[in-house]
């Protein structure tokens, strides 16, 4: 019996063994964090690749947004969980993540906002935009993962529906903030985005942060490459 005792002891110490990993071959197989990048502004915009746009095939629905977020439990939507991680006073918060009260400043314009109705949840750098520079060639969870970028503050603000709606699909050639004091932080931030996520710039784009960086040369650029 004590034999037959120790070699179910000894199977069993065979069937455990293999999980325990020695701490380097965990480690080795630990995929390797992105490594976060900081730039002076003018040197960050002479990074973005310069390359022809085409807006061939875009459609706003191979952007799968809003997606359920980083909180799977809070029963709130990208949009609602950057509403909450950008508010100055935080609004109420009721069944099924609605939304009522709080305040917020949107930088594009300097205006307070207390309705969260009120505000629009901007790609940073627009959906159309990111397909005419590059997104066309991702597949749809990498667009959705685009789309939905609540791991970079930059990726997506919150702002008043109008100034929202003014900029459309336009880059920094076509559209800037109607707030002059919040050009430096919108050319740091468009670019910040555009080497997150690999993306180029036509020569018209590339031109005009050029102009706009010269005018912000002590504005600091950072980002981590989006895995």
């Amino acid at each position: 019996m004590i034999k037959n005792l120790m070699r179910g002891t000894a199977a069993l110490s065979l069937l455990l063994s293999p999980l325990a990993l020695p701490a380097s071959a965990t480690a080795a197989a630990a995929p390797e964090a992105p490594t976060a990048v900081v730039l002076a502004l003018p040197d960050a915009v002479e990074q973005i690749p310069i390359a022809d746009e085409s807006r061939t095939g875009y459609e706003r629905t191979k952007f799968k947004h809003w997606n359920a977020g980083l909180d799977l439990g809070d029963s709130c939507n990208t949009r609602s969980e950057v509403l909450l991680a950008e508010a100055a006073e935080s609004p109420t918060v009721s069944a099924g993540c609605k939304l009522s009260g709080g305040e917020w400043l949107s930088y594009y314009d300097g205006q307070e906002v207390n309705d969260p109705a009120k505000l629009d949840i901007d790609h940073m750098v627009p959906l159309a935009e990111a397909w005419d520079s590059g997104a066309s060639n991702w597949d749809a969870k990498r667009r959705e993962a685009y789309a939905n970028d609540q791991d970079a503050a930059a990726s997506l603000v919150a702002v008043t529906a109008r100034t929202n709606r003014s900029k459309a699909d336009q880059d920094p050639a076509q559209w800037m903030p109607p707030l002059p004091d919040a050009n430096c932080r919108y050319i740091s931030e468009w670019t910040a985005t555009k080497l997150r996520w690999g993306l180029s710039a036509d020569q018209a784009e590339a031109d005009a942060l050029t102009v706009y960086a010269e005018s912000c040369e002590t504005t600091v650029v950072h980002y981590t490459p989006a895995p």
